[in-house]
């Protein structure tokens, strides 16, 4: 049962903050405490976030701390994290307090920097991690691996890293596949990357994936998770990418298959199929 509920909201838009004040209501009205975001004393149920899926990205932060499931209500304009928009916030409300959702499971991504003096870094990913150049008019040279074999070496812009649940954001445009986010495995986009072989790749959710920062007259390339959190990584750095070892649970109110979801985002053309010849 539901007892807690954190909220976390879009601190720029007003609408956000309005559908968050809402939710407040509908929540108390229904004897559920409410949590300002960042409150971490005590037990989380429920991390409600108010906004697009950066917010909801900020708020899995929350959630993957807490174990707690994380429901999106979309303020932005994919939303491909959000399970229903703000104009539906009193029926939210009203499955949530009658127990009426279920939970996904989303594999996430431990990301690992090792640095040339020693030195580590640690972070996490529920959409993907970037390594990035930082010199606009200079590629960053990259070798690539799988379970400790090479496969590649190139320049380019970068390369991703990337979950099930981010095939549909930043690899997407990169390229990458759209993978279905109950499928488990890792996927590797190139960022207009130059050499050989430069395709992207989706491998088994126990493989390690791993990119060395070769020797490199130019600026120090960056590692984003979920474009939120930054690491400057220099040359001989050696980041690896591997299934996290902690998921995130979002919150299911429907049904909808992941197929239906995906054409009403991208607004496909599915206009004539199935459709006989002479019915076209």
């Amino acid at each position: 049962m539901i007892q807690r509920v954190m909220l976390v909201r879009h601190i720029n838009r007003p609408e956000a903050q309005a559908a968050a004040q809402a939710a407040a209501r509908e929540l108390s009205v229904r004897d559920i405490d409410v949590v300002p975001e960042g409150d971490c004393t005590g037990d989380i149920d429920l991390v409600l976030a108010t906004g697009g899926d950066g917010t909801i990205l900020a708020a899995a932060e929350y959630a993957r701390k807490f174990d707690a499931p994380l429901l999106g209500i979309n303020m932005g304009h994919m939303g491909f994290l959000a399970e229903v928009s703000a104009d539906g916030i009193l029926s939210v409300v009203d499955m949530i307090a009658d127990g009426r959702y279920t939970m996904d499971t989303r594999m996430t991504l431990d990301i690992h920097a090792h640095f040339p003096d020693g030195t580590e870094w640690h972070d996490w990913a529920l959409n993907e991690a970037v390594v990035m150049h930082t010199d606009v008019a200079h590629p960053v040279h990259l070798g690539f691996g799988v379970d400790g074999q090479a496969v590649s070496t190139y320049g380019a812009d970068g390369i991703i890293f990337s979950t099930p649940t981010g095939s549909t954001a930043y690899s997407f445009s990169a390229g990458g596949p759209v993978v279905w986010p109950d499928t488990e495995a890792i996927i590797m986009a190139p960022l207009a990357a130059h050499g050989l072989f430069t395709r992207p790749l989706v491998v088994s959710p126990s493989s390690v994936l791993s990119v060395n920062i070769l020797e490199d007259a130019w600026s120090a390339p960056e590692v984003w998770c979920d474009g939120l959190r930054q690491r400057t990584v220099p040359s001989g750095t050696t980041i690896t990418a591997t299934r996290g070892c902690r998921p995130v649970h979002l919150l299911r109110l429907d049904d909808t298959p992941f197929s239906t979801r995906l054409v009403k985002r991208f607004q496909l053309p599915v206009d004539g199929w199935r459709k006989r010849p002479s019915e076209r």
